[in-house]
């Protein structure tokens, strides 16, 4: 059987507060998922724990076999479209028996940006 992970992949901040969105949406997609689709976590480019090879180290072990990492950016600025694929590729040579997938940039999801529209469109009317 095969366990199908996701990893939330956010920039990191030096102050962790920064994070506490990230974790909301670690916990309604964990909801989301029901208990037995399998792990969601996050992982972090910089200055904040687990980075990605770590969280992604944390999924294989637990037996995940497939794993797909959502980058929680707006957009794909350099550090999705460059720093990024090279993680992912550190992670696949370390978990070769592991599929790893990696989504394009939330902010890229024509559903994502009319989720932020709605959004606009409830503050504007306050």
């Amino acid at each position: 059987m095969s366990t199908h992970g996701i990893i939330l992949f956010g920039h990191g901040a030096r102050d962790p507060r920064w994070a506490e969105p990230f974790q909301r949406l670690a916990d309604k997609l964990r909801a989301a998922r029901g208990a037995t689709a399998g792990p969601v976590s996050l992982a972090f480019l910089e200055l904040m724990t687990p980075n990605l090879p770590a969280a992604v180290a944390e999924q294989a072990a637990s037996g995940c076999t497939r794993i797909t990492v959502v980058p929680v950016f707006f957009g794909q600025g350099g550090h999705v479209r460059r720093d990024l694929p090279n993680v992912i590729d550190v992670c696949r040579a370390a978990h070769p028996g592991v599929e790893i997938r990696c989504a394009v940039a939330a902010g890229e999801d024509d559903a994502v940006l009319d989720a932020v529209v709605q959004y606009c469109v409830l503050e504007a009317a306050r």
